[in-house]
């Protein structure tokens, strides 16, 4: 799992790394190589300080190139396994809400999750399952909203005086 993040707090824990772009020039130069390279087609390899060579495979290729792209644009990025839980208050970081909001959430059985203890425990690719839903979501929401616009021809619409707030 590759996880972006254009700013907030950013949580580490167990078997997660964050990067943060440290090196612009550097990253911009290591982007451009990537994209100029469509698809790892031809084998791709790493070579140590020591001459030592390992062929990349496609999954470890495409890996690079997002983070690459990401750290380039000056975003942190966090590398974590998909089986990695997180705490409540990570997941919610994650999705953007409170905490007492994503504890809802688990309430009314929207994303499961685990009480080893006292605390609630919450896969890591469940939350993103979760976020990715939610995002499926907003969009047809937004598309139904836009159909139901034009069918009322509201898009052809323009208001003779600015709309103010008080309208």
């Amino acid at each position: 799992m590759i996880d972006v993040y254009g700013g907030g707090t950013v949580t580490e824990t167990l078997n997660e790394r964050t990067l943060l772009p440290e090196h612009p020039d550097q990253l911009a130069e290591v982007r451009r190589f990537l994209d100029s390279m469509a698809s790892p087609v031809e084998v791709t390899i790493l070579r140590s300080a020591e001459g030592e060579v390992v062929a990349l495979p496609a999954e470890v290729f495409e890996g690079l190139r997002l983070l690459a792209v990401a750290l380039a644009e000056g975003k942190a990025v966090t590398v974590a396994p998909l089986h990695t839980t997180l705490t409540t208050q990570e997941a919610a970081e994650l999705l953007g809400m409170s905490r007492p909001t994503f504890v809802k959430l688990l309430d009314a059985a929207e994303i499961p999750f685990t009480r080893p203890g006292r605390h609630r425990r919450v896969r890591l690719a469940d939350v993103l399952a979760f976020r990715e839903y939610r995002r499926a979501e907003r969009a047809a929401g937004l598309s139904e909203l836009t159909r139901i616009s034009e069918d009322l021809g509201l898009y052809d619409d323009v208001p003779s005086e600015p709309l103010s707030r008080h309208d």
